[in-house]
């Protein structure tokens, strides 16, 4: 079965919101992986507007699932990852002030940087991960750079789906986690993905390991609960 990692950025942003600590994101963290979930994301921003660094530091007890950090691998940024040395790291090229991940890396162009962060993530035992656009020429230069995995940027597929052109959606992503396959990179995949889409994605992306959705299941979770958000996750995610 594909894993379903819940990001908790959403419910970091309502805390901040207001001040003080509700919603708890540390009772949340719990109870996420009580209803289900197989691991919690983070994405933690140099401007902490939602996700803080001691955030990080207290959810990494919490935590007894996967943990995986998210972010652009800035000075401050790895220094977090390898003071709480979370299960999985996916290095995402945000820039300062985004509202949310917009494009996967040019890991042609920034290989010799990428070489060097993964590097000396996997010195302390992290396994990697590189946010990318559904383009072959981009897995294989995810390769030589020696991550783990890729998480494929699956804004785009979204988009066509809601549109009415799955199919064509579809096709890259599949062609993308065929590449990945071909050279031994474990995939993940998200952004945007939800519980209209989500199901066909799995269905036609080959090895797809895991899913990190934060904004829809949150969402979702206003109306439904979010114990039953997550068994309805999860319910998509299950082997044809």
């Amino acid at each position: 079965m594909t894993k379903l990692s819940v990001n908790i950025n959403k419910l970091a942003t309502l805390r901040n919101a207001r001040g003080g600590n509700v919603p708890d994101i540390l009772k949340a963290a719990t109870d996420i992986q009580r209803f289900g979930a197989h691991g919690i994301t983070i994405h933690p921003r140099p401007d902490e507007r939602h996700i803080r660094y001691q955030d990080a530091r207290d959810l990494k007890p919490i935590v007894y699932t996967e943990f995986n950090i998210e972010g652009n691998p800035q000075h401050n940024f790895i220094d977090l990852v390898l003071e709480t040395k979370p299960d999985q790291v996916t290095l995402v090229p945000d820039a300062i002030g985004a509202i949310t991940s917009n494009a996967g890396w040019d890991t042609v162009k920034h290989k010799e940087y990428l070489i060097d962060v993964i590097a000396e993530f996997k010195r302390h035992n992290i396994r990697t991960s590189i946010f990318v656009d559904p383009v072959e020429a981009m897995i294989e230069g995810a390769k030589s750079t020696g991550t783990d995995r890729i998480e494929l940027y699956t804004e785009a597929y979204a988009r066509g789906y809601a549109a009415g052109n799955k199919e064509a959606a579809i096709a890259p992503y599949i062609a993308a986690a065929g590449k990945a396959n071909e050279l031994g990179l474990g995939i993940n995949a998200g952004h945007d993905l939800n519980l209209d889409n989500l199901k066909y994605f799995r269905d036609h992306c080959p090895q797809l390991l895991e899913v990190s959705i934060g904004h829809a299941l949150i969402s979702d979770a206003l109306y439904y609960g979010l114990s039953n958000t997550i068994r309805m996750y999860l319910r998509q995610l299950e082997a044809r």
